[in-house]
Formats: structure tokens, C-alpha cells, sequence
């Protein structure tokens, strides 16, 4: 791990927070003693603030909660004969299902923008991670910028050149922070309906949007994560196989946490014949398949690609979701009822379809499970920025490729309209020569570098209902324009090349407007109208 900038609290504090969180001094902690509506609140607030999680809790939580009573709280009462019962039932039985009754809260900070994907790669798992939108990396954390220094080349005679080159991406970036504010000012001056906080808001997203490309992937951020022990055992099973070092330090520095709250559910995770097995057999299949792959390819160029394409999809698909759609309602078997679909005409699959979709007033009004039967697969080139949003919607199948600058970056229009190409350009620059200087010794390591403005190649592969969740939101006018532009082309190939156009129409919600002056001015006046108890 890179060396930890740890926080200092004096003994008041201390005495509060060691009742609810497992450590003080490590970047990995678990919650307890804390309702779980406190909890959720508390990582809800997490993803929008600059503070750390045990900070945000005294400075804005304590007090209005009632701890007087818990004064001699002790997490460890009951967990004896806890274990006890966990043991018979689920280590020597095999009932892993127990494992999905205990859930933990556990924060994990000063985590890099690489690792927090490895983070947040299961399924069955709620995450929460600090926003670029918000949040300004121009302050330094222990006097240093918020950067993830990789103690291996750091020991190397290639550290100092590391710490130099980010310093020197970082403090572009902080450099045109006001510059981009003031640009988006005189862009859109504030409406005399507006308060001047909401305005604020909104050109501060807009100036930290524009330049987040800037950003290293090397950037710290704060993650929030609530899961089963289930599904804490599998990611750190994941963890301890992974390639980046980052990722199998930390993985420890969470199973100790882990261990003061659920202790039995992680007992397989580093028993020899059990969970080490385990992650010896997810490495050894990962290296042969890379190497593989390295002698079919060699040093093969990537062909010219459109930034989404279609690559797969159910061309019966209509079809299917319509049998889909009538199966509940009849006792006959689904191909019986698929035939009889198929002798249909238009106008009467239309009309189940219609009523199947219903009208949908919001896009959380969404129809049932029929929507899942036909699928689409879509191979994506887009900035990895847009990619760490996208990534978010893990029901479906994602998967990606190696951060690296070969597929080049994205140059936002804003940044040229304001006249800072130059810099912009340079930071690129500086990033894909860091890279190409630690891939030979570092090949995972490297990707540290590369700016979130270059492009990344992934794969998502999911149903129509999980498309019309994620497209309809993704594309709303306050998203980022990085990802607005892929999920309005995902909609228009689902519509005119798997000529669902059925399916595509019952999308109603995708938004395919071009991009607002300040995205996030709307949702802005919402959230102060509902502060202020108003209504619309």
C-alpha cells in the first residue's frame, strides 16, 4: 500500500468514534453500532464531500444522534456463541446461504480510480463512490495532491520522475478550476429566479466535469460499500488473485476489518485448501489466458472502430418479449404461445406491447421480467471517465480492457472554447509519456497514469429491461455529456439495427436533446425547492 495520510483526532472525538468504527487509523473500517438508516445517510452524504467518513460522522451526524447510552457499547458481546453456531451450520455443513443474513458497512478510503473498479466489480453489492462532479481535487491531503503513490515505484529509480509528473497533472488541473468557472459564468449568467447557491452548484459541476479528463487514474477516492458476507468472501477471493498490487494489500487491510464484524462468514478466505485455493486457481487461469492471447495477437493494431457498436443481439427479439409478456396470464407451455405469437400481425403484437409498457409516467415506472428476454451486446470506446459511470450498472455483464493511451482522449469542446487546448493537450501528453516510461518495468502500475480524458475499450452486455434502466437514466439532461452521447447511440442502434423499434419506442424516457449549458441547473432548483418545502 502507499503510505496512508492517517487523520488526528483529539480525545473527545476519539472516544465517540471508537464506538462506531473498527480502527482510527487505517483506511479500511468497518461501521457498527449505528441504525442502519444512519449508515445509509452517512455514505449517501460520503459520495458528495471531501471529508473523510469518521469526519463527515462528527462534524455533521453526532449530533443528532442520542450517545449517551452508548458509552459502554462493545461489538464483541454475543459473537462467542455466534461463532459458535456459524461454524456448525455454514464451515462444516456447507450452507453458504447463511452467509447472505449478515451484512457489513465498511468504508474504503485513499483507494485509487483503478482499484475502485476492482472494488466495485461484484453484482450483489451497493457502493457509493466520491464524485468528480462535486468535488474538487485541487486540495492536498497531509500536504500532498490526492494521488496513490505506488510503493514499488516509489522504491525504484523511477519515483522520482512519478511524483514529478503528477504533481505537475494535478496542478494543471487546479489551475483551471477558476478559469473554467469564470469561462462558464459568462457562458450562462445566473437568472435572477436562481439562488446563488444553486448557481454555484451548477457551474461548479460544469467546471469540474469539463477538466476531470485531467485527472490521473492514479486519483484517490473514498468508496462506501454495503454487502452480504457472501459477497464480501467472493470480492476478497477476487482480490487476493488480482495483478495490481494496490488491490491484494488492501484486500488484507479489509479482511481485518471484516474479521471484527463477521469473523466466521471470512474464516475460508485464507485457509489454504479453501479460499487460497481459490484465488491461486482465478491467477493461474488469468495468466494463461493472457499469455495466450499475447502470442495470437502479438503486437496486432487495433482496427478503426465507431465509438459504440452493436455486436450481438436477438433479432426475435420483439417477438419474444410479447410471449413473454402473455405467459403469466395462460396455462400453456411458452412455445406453444411463442407460435401463436409468430402468426400475429403487427398491429396486435403492438397492442400487447402497448399494454404490457403501460403509461409510464416516470422512468421508474419500468414493465416487468418479459423485457429481459432479448438481450444486446455492445463493444464501447469511450473516454474512462464515461466508462467509471457506465461500470456502475453491474447487473449486466461488464468487462474491459487495459487503461492505456493507445486509443487516444477525448478533448472537451469547452476547454478549446475557452482557450486552454494547449494545456489540456499537454497534460495528455505528460500522462501517455509516464505510462510508456513505467510499462516495461511496471506493466500494471503504469496505468496509474493515464488522464480519464483517453479512451478505454469495454463490453456490456445486457437486456432490454436493464437497457431501458440504464439508458433512460444515463441520458438525462443532467448526466455528463461523456456518457449522455454513448447511451443515446446504444438507444439509436437498438431501434434501427436490431430494428427493435418497439422495444426502443417503449424507452420513452431516453433523452436525446444535445447538451444543456449547465446540466445540473434543473436538478439543482428541484433539490432547493424540496428543502425549502415546495412543491414541483
Amino acid at each position: 500500500m502507499s503510505a496512508y495520510i492517517a487523520e488526528e483526532f483529539d480525545d473527545d472525538e476519539a472516544d465517540i468514534l471508537r464506538r462506531y468504527f473498527t480502527n482510527l487509523d487505517q483506511p479500511v473500517f468497518a461501521l457498527v453500532n449505528l441504525p442502519e438508516v444512519v449508515k445509509g445517510a452517512l455514505f449517501a452524504r460520503y459520495s458528495r464531500s471531501a471529508k473523510s467518513l469518521r469526519r463527515l460522522f462528527l462534524d455533521e451526524f453526532v449530533g443528532d444522534l442520542d450517545i449517551e447510552g452508548d458509552v459502554t457499547i462493545d461489538a464483541t458481546v454475543g459473537l462467542e456463541r455466534a461463532e459458535e453456531l456459524y461454524t456448525r451450520v455454514f464451515f462444516e455443513y456447507g450452507d453458504d446461504s447463511v452467509a447472505q443474513l449478515g451484512g457489513v458497512h465498511l468504508a474504503c478510503e485513499q483507494a485509487s480510480n483503478l482499484l475502485t473498479k476492482v472494488l466495485e466489480w461484484g453484482r450483489l453489492m451497493s457502493y457509493l463512490e466520491q464524485s468528480t462532479r462535486y468535488i474538487a481535487y485541487d486540495s492536498r491531503l497531509g500536504g500532498r495532491f490526492r494521488y496513490f503513490r505506488p510503493p514499488a515505484v516509489l522504491k525504484s529509480e523511477l519515483g522520482t520522475r512519478y511524483v514529478a509528473e503528477m504533481d505537475r497533472m494535478f496542478s494543471a488541473y487546479s489551475e483551471l478550476i477558476p478559469t473554467m468557472t469564470e469561462f462558464y459564468r459568462e457562458q450562462t449568467p445566473k437568472s435572477p429566479s436562481d439562488s446563488d447557491f444553486i448557481y454555484r452548484q451548477a457551474i461548479k459541476a460544469k467546471a469540474l466535469d469539463s477538466i476531470r479528463g485531467m485527472l490521473p487514474a492514479a486519483s484517490i477516492s473514498n468508496l462506501g460499500i454495503y454487502g452480504t458476507g457472501q459477497a464480501y468472501e467472493a470480492l476478497l477471493l477476487r482480490m487476493r488473485a488480482h495483478p495490481l498490487p494496490e488491490a491484494r494489500s488492501y484486500a488484507d487491510l479489509m479482511l481485518i476489518e471484516l474479521r471484527k464484524v463477521i469473523p466466521s462468514f471470512l474464516r475460508r478466505v485464507d485457509i489454504e485448501d479453501r479460499g487460497v485455493a481459490t484465488s491461486r486457481y482465478m491467477e493461474t487461469n488469468h495468466n494463461a489466458v493472457a499469455e495466450l492471447a499475447a502470442g495470437i495477437f502479438g503486437e496486432a493494431d487495433a482496427e478503426p472502430a465507431p465509438m459504440v457498436r452493436l455486436l450481438d443481439f436477438d433479432p426475435d427479439g420483439e417477438a419474444k418479449v410479447v410471449a413473454a409478456a402473455l405467459y403469466p396470464h395462460t396455462p400453456l407451455p411458452e412455445d406453444q404461445i411463442l407460435r401463436r405469437v409468430h402468426a400475429m400481425g403487427v398491429e396486435e403484437r403492438l397492442s400487447i406491447l402497448k399494454a404490457y409498457a403501460g403509461d409510464r409516467e416516470n422512468r421508474r415506472h419500468r414493465p416487468g421480467r418479459a423485457l429481459e428476454r432479448p438481450f444486446y451486446r455492445f463493444d464501447i470506446l469511450a473516454d474512462y471517465g464515461a466508462f467509471r459511470d457506465l461500470q456502475r450498472h453491474r447487473m449486466m455483464t461488464v468487462d474491459w480492457q487495459r487503461l492505456c493511451p493507445e486509443h487516444g482522449f477525448e478533448l472537451p469542446e469547452a476547454v478549446e472554447a475557452a482557450g486552454y487546448a494547449d494545456t489540456f493537450v499537454e497534460g495528455m501528453d505528460r500522462s501517455a509519456d509516464l505510462h510508456d516510461t513505467l510499462l516495461e518495468a511496471f506493466p500494471e502500475e503504469a496505468s496509474y497514469a493515464v488522464a480519464l480524458a483517453y479512451k478505454l475499450r469495454f463490453v456490456m452486455d445486457m437486456n432490454a429491461r436493464q437497457a431501458m434502466h440504464m439508458l433512460e437514466l444515463r441520458t438525462s439532461p443532467q448526466g455528463h455529456p461523456a456518457y449522455r452521447v454513448v447511451c443515446q447511440e446504444m438507444h439509436r442502434l437498438i431501434s434501427e439495427e436490431a430494428g427493435h423499434h418497439a422495444l426502443a419506442e417503449m424507452m420513452r424516457f431516453v433523452d436525446h436533446s444535445a447538451e444543456q449549458p449547465l446540466e445540473r441547473l434543473d436538478a439543482e432548483r428541484r433539490a432547493e425547492a424540496k428543502r425549502l418545502g415546495q412543491s414541483g
